[in-house]
C-alpha cells in the first residue's frame, strides 16, 4: 500500500479492524495518510443500542462511544502505518488517554467526522491527538495511546 490513501468504505473498514457490530463505530474513512493522519465518519443513527437507555427520551451519545470510535480510527491508522491486517493475533489495544474533553451531545441524525493525528511512537507505544467533529463544531477531544498486542 501508498503511503497516502484517499480513503475507503465499509469493506476495507472491516479488513482494517478487528470489531464488528454492535462494537464497530467507524464507517468509512475519507483521507488516511500513513504514519501521519486520518478523517473517518461515524454516522449516528437513532438505532444504535445504546440509545434506548442514554437517555429515554432525549437521546445522547455517551461520551466513551465517541472515545472509541475515536481509537477505532486511530487503531486503522495504525495497521495501515504497519502495512498490516488485523488477525488473531496481531492487533492493536487502546492503552491511555489524557486530556478527554466534551464539547457538545452528540444525537441521532449527526455524522460524526473523527480525526487522529499520530504524534510519536515510542518502541510499542503510539500516541495520537484525536478530535471529533459535528458540522465543523468540535463534539469531543482527547490525547490517545495504543499499543500491539
Amino acid at each position: 500500500m501508498s503511503d497516502a490513501t484517499g480513503g475507503f468504505g465499509i469493506d476495507e473498514v472491516m479488513r482494517r479492524l478487528p470489531h464488528r457490530y454492535p462494537m464497530l463505530l467507524v464507517d468509512r474513512v475519507l483521507e488516511c495518510e500513513a504514519g501521519s493522519r486520518i478523517v473517518a465518519l461515524k454516522n449516528v443513527t437513532a438505532n444504535e443500542q445504546f440509545f434506548s437507555g442514554h437517555f429515554p427520551g432525549r437521546p445522547v451519545m455517551p461520551g466513551v462511544i465517541m472515545l472509541e470510535a475515536l481509537a477505532q480510527a486511530a487503531g486503522i491508522l495504525c495497521f495501515v502505518t504497519a502495512g498490516i491486517y488485523p488477525d488473531e493475533n496481531v492487533k492493536f489495544y487502546f492503552a491511555g488517554i489524557d486530556k478527554a474533553r466534551f464539547r457538545r451531545p452528540v444525537v441521532p441524525g449527526d455524522q460524526l467526522v473523527l480525526r487522529a493525528t499520530l504524534e510519536r511512537r515510542i518502541r510499542t507505544i503510539w500516541k495520537f491527538s484525536t478530535i471529533a467533529e459535528v458540522a465543523g463544531e468540535e463534539a469531543c477531544s482527547a490525547e490517545m495511546m495504543v499499543m500491539p498486542g
